[in-house]
């Protein structure tokens, strides 16, 4: 056809193909049945590559992407991915990197998380009208553990998520939630942050499916729960009533091993939980206490009856004491769980609400000082 004339653009038509894969078998660079090759631009990579994973298993693959980009990678982030699997065997993080460097554990456990919203706790709780309760099961040994929440948002669900893991002594494979927030999206999409805490606690996750019938251990677990929760509602404050569900689940758990039940490896906990960050809004009683986590902490008497927040993170020893505004009033060395502690100690000086500012004579006259109070006079 090139000998009759026809132009390259012609004959793609009639063949039905590119003209640059025309163009290439005119002039040579292609033999008809061989498959071209197709150069890998990773290759030249995976040396640095593999030593950032090296370095941090739990670097992730966007972060790894824009620094080899800013070497000179110019494939997309989905071609990196695949190239990544295919010669470094990505991700090497997690419980399959954790189990690998301790070989011998055993079949490794999954913990099924069930969140459960129970009725409103007592006034004297001062934890408002909401209270939650996260239960975590091994899901082949049957032991469980649960916490108290005060509410459903993200800090106080890693701090409750946090507190089962601890006591059931270490963390599953694979964490099994069913659609709720604010673990995943109501189209059952896991949310970026609560992939970076199961990476923080060496786990994967995995979201039930709706048309799944609902297990009968944890729909018996549920309603025990909830019979347990009509006298532990009768408890003088929220750790009392953490002990008394405490006790519950260990009963529950000596039966199981009593019945023949082995507990499975569980892979270990970091030692810090995930820093999220919790914000609870507390009154000033006419004492100038401010309760918190079954403690007492004291603050000035100017600011009894006013509304604080109490702002701590997860994975520090302190807590910080604000106004509704933001403005820090004071820091305290957190006190344990239920120590029923009364902490007077603060850090830092008191801080409290700027006035509104002001412009004008009266403004300046106001930051003026008295001259008695610069120059005291003395006795004649």
């Amino acid at each position: 056809m090139r000998h009759q004339g026809w132009s390259i653009s012609a004959i793609a038509r009639c063949m039905g193909r590119d003209r640059k894969t025309v163009r290439a078998y005119l002039n040579g660079e292609r033999t008809i049945g061989v498959r071209a090759e197709t150069r890998d631009e990773f290759l030249q990579f995976v040396p640095y590559c593999q030593q950032r994973l090296d370095d941090d298993p739990h670097l992730q693959a966007r972060m790894l992407h824009s620094e080899i980009v800013e070497l000179g990678y110019n494939r997309a982030y989905s071609t990196f991915t695949r190239a990544l699997r295919r010669h470094l065997m990505w991700p090497r993080r997690g419980p399959r990197h954790r189990r690998r460097a301790s070989p011998g554990r055993g079949p490794l456990e999954d913990v099924q998380f069930d969140w459960v919203q129970l009725p409103a706790p007592p006034v004297e709780w001062d934890y408002g009208q909401e209270m939650y309760l996260l239960m975590g099961s091994l899901t082949r040994s049957g032991h469980w553990r649960a916490a108290l929440a005060g509410t459903s948002d993200l800090p106080h669900c890693v701090e409750a998520l946090d507190q089962v893991l601890r006591r059931l002594g270490g963390t599953g494979e694979r964490w099994l939630f069913d659609r709720t927030a604010p673990v995943c999206s109501t189209a059952g999409k896991v949310t970026a942050v609560f992939h970076e805490i199961a990476i923080h606690y060496g786990a994967s996750i995995a979201i039930r499916p709706r048309t799944g019938a609902p297990n009968p251990v944890v729909r018996a677990r549920r309603s025990v729960v909830l019979h347990w929760w009509d006298t532990a509602a009768g408890e003088p404050d929220v750790q009392a009533a953490q002990d008394s569900l405490d006790r519950l689940t260990e009963r529950s758990g000596s039966r199981n091993r009593q019945s023949g039940c082995h507990t499975r490896a569980l892979l270990p906990l970091p030692s810090k939980p995930f820093p999220a960050r919790i914000c609870v809004q507390r009154r000033v009683d006419p004492r100038g206490l401010v309760p918190f986590e079954g403690n007492f902490y004291l603050l000035p008497a100017g600011l009894v009856g006013n509304e604080v927040r109490i702002r701590r993170r997860l994975d520090e020893p302190h807590l910080s004491i604000t106004t509704t505004r933001g403005a820090v009033i004071a820091c305290f060395r957190r006190a344990p769980r239920g120590a029923g502690r009364t902490v007077s100690e603060h850090n830092g000086p008191i801080a409290l609400e700027r006035p509104g500012r002001t412009s004008g004579a009266g403004a300046r006259a106001r930051r003026t000082p008295c001259p008695s109070t610069l120059h005291p006079r003395t006795a004649p």
